[in-house]
């Protein structure tokens, strides 16, 4: 693992845990280009924490888009995330196509319009969470048959659990993922789950969402035995989303105001659990 590699491993170990545990697991020659993989994600994901409107937030996943493309003329040498994902992306042979669906999908991320409907927020988690866990899925065997239809299932149903974990930032950022259709089903308005004065609808909100989250679970767990255990590092952290669904059932309500979060034990032994079938 060279510097650059070394320093996406670093900034992991805070930036998303699960990720960074789940390269562990990995081939050794492989870990490097997982964790560039990864931190590029950790760093596109906290962009809305850096700026103050949207602009400049889409100036950076531009930015980040030509540099992938190799449209970018600035020097990588002092982003070291840039850099290792630009090693990634030749080494492996990446589709660029990909990362800038991925980019494009994370727009939706700098601005406070709600999530129109489910297939909207499928469509968003399968452009992020699921193309994540198919690139993870060329770089530990690129020769393996695609697994498209698992991946999906796997990616939307880790991303939704991350999304209801997220719930307390979001509402405070004016921010809504759950989709306009699933609130309307459940007599809750985009404006009711920000202002948080309807616990019930809330509830009801978050169940249709971890629901959802179950649907497509059970969904990967049918298509997960025909997965080559070459590819199981990639799939890891979206194990863990059973684990996160028990822990946001038991918070109900209280969920949209506290982060459902499982302990740095917890989480190592479910990776185990999940790493051995």
């Amino acid at each position: 693992m060279n510097a650059n590699e070394t320093h996406c491993m670093q900034f992991l170990r805070d930036a998303d845990p699960d990720r960074y545990v789940s390269i562990l697991y990995a081939p050794q020659d492989k870990r490097g280009a997982l964790a560039a993989l990864y931190a590029f994600n950790a760093e596109i994901a906290r962009i809305r924490d850096l700026i103050h409107d949207p602009l400049p937030g889409e100036v950076r996943l531009q930015w980040w888009r030509d540099l992938i493309n190799g449209t970018e003329h600035g020097a990588v040498s002092g982003n070291p995330v840039a850099a290792a994902l630009v090693d990634t992306i030749n080494s492996h042979d990446l589709p660029r196509s990909a990362f800038d669906n991925y980019c494009e999908a994370r727009i939706f991320d700098l601005y406070d319009d709600p999530m129109p409907s489910r297939n909207d927020l499928e469509g968003y988690c399968g452009e992020t969470a699921s193309a994540l866990i198919q690139l993870a899925s060329l770089v530990l065997n690129a020769a393996a048959p695609v697994h498209a239809e698992a991946a999906g299932h796997a990616g939307v149903a880790q991303a939704v659990a991350g999304l209801l974990r997220l719930l307390p930032l979001h509402r405070r950022r004016g921010q809504v993922f759950i989709p306009r259709d699933i609130l309307g089903a459940v007599s809750c308005s985009p404006q009711a789950l920000l202002e948080g004065s309807d616990k019930g609808a809330i509830k009801r909100s978050i169940d249709a969402m971890i629901a959802l989250a179950e649907d497509h679970l059970g969904k990967f767990e049918a298509a997960a035995g025909s997965l080559p255990v070459s590819l199981r590092p990639a799939y890891l952290p979206a194990m863990l989303t059973p684990v996160y669904l028990k822990k946001l059932k038991a918070k109900g309500a209280d969920a949209a105001n506290e982060v459902a979060d499982i302990s740095p034990l917890r989480r190592q032994w479910a990776m185990f659990r999940a790493s051995i079938g």
